[in-house]
């Protein structure tokens, strides 16, 4: 069975453990994209070689989850050339036999348009800016404004800008505890996969 969930949004929304919790609920195979585009950022020199010859190592360093790497992911996300070298990649995993759920930027629009469950997950800039404070410290106000940046950058990029599918339901977790979102993302699912 080939099922694919796709779920955008921006940086600390909540889509890549919403995407978790709904891998696992079904049993789904799961891809956080944005670790794709975080280890293409991170490993330096050229970022089209580099997306050409990612590895699973590269995939698995533990410094993929701080800001920088956050921040060189967006940078090295507006390169045409980076996105198609992973774009093959990418829907490969989405029509796996078992059903997936990949996280990123524009899974429902660009990735797998096709899609049978599209969500964007989205909360405002403070909400999402203090959830990162909380993950990786540093001065709140600072990252407020990285978070804002990002967003500019990731919504107003020529190729495949942050929006959301048309018919992507828009799931906002602003005032909802995980559990709340989790489960607002899983009676969708259910709903759509009959």
């Amino acid at each position: 069975m080939r099922f694919t969930v796709a779920i955008d949004g921006p940086a600390a929304a909540g889509k890549g453990t919403i995407s978790r919790a709904v891998a696992d609920r079904f049993g789904f195979a799961h891809l956080d994209t944005g670790a794709l585009y975080r280890a293409v950022g991170v490993k330096g020199g050229d970022p089209v070689a580099a997306a050409r010859g990612l590895t699973p190592e590269d995939l698995a360093r533990d410094d993929l989850r701080t800001l920088e790497a956050g921040q060189a992911a967006s940078r090295v996300a507006v390169i045409p050339e980076v996105r198609q070298a992973l774009l093959d990649f990418q829907r490969a995993f989405a029509r796996r036999e078992g059903g997936a759920v990949l996280d990123g930027r524009d899974i429902g629009t660009v990735i797998c348009p096709e899609a049978e469950v599209k969500l964007f997950v989205t909360a405002s800039p403070e909400v999402r800016a203090h959830r990162r404070w909380l993950e990786v410290g540093g001065d709140e106000a600072r990252v407020l404004a990285e978070v804002r940046e990002r967003d500019a950058r990731d919504m107003n990029r020529a190729d495949a800008p942050l929006k959301p599918a048309a018919d992507a339901v828009v799931l906002d977790t602003s005032e909802m505890t995980i559990d709340e979102a989790v489960a607002a993302a899983v009676r969708h699912i259910e709903t759509l996969r009959g």
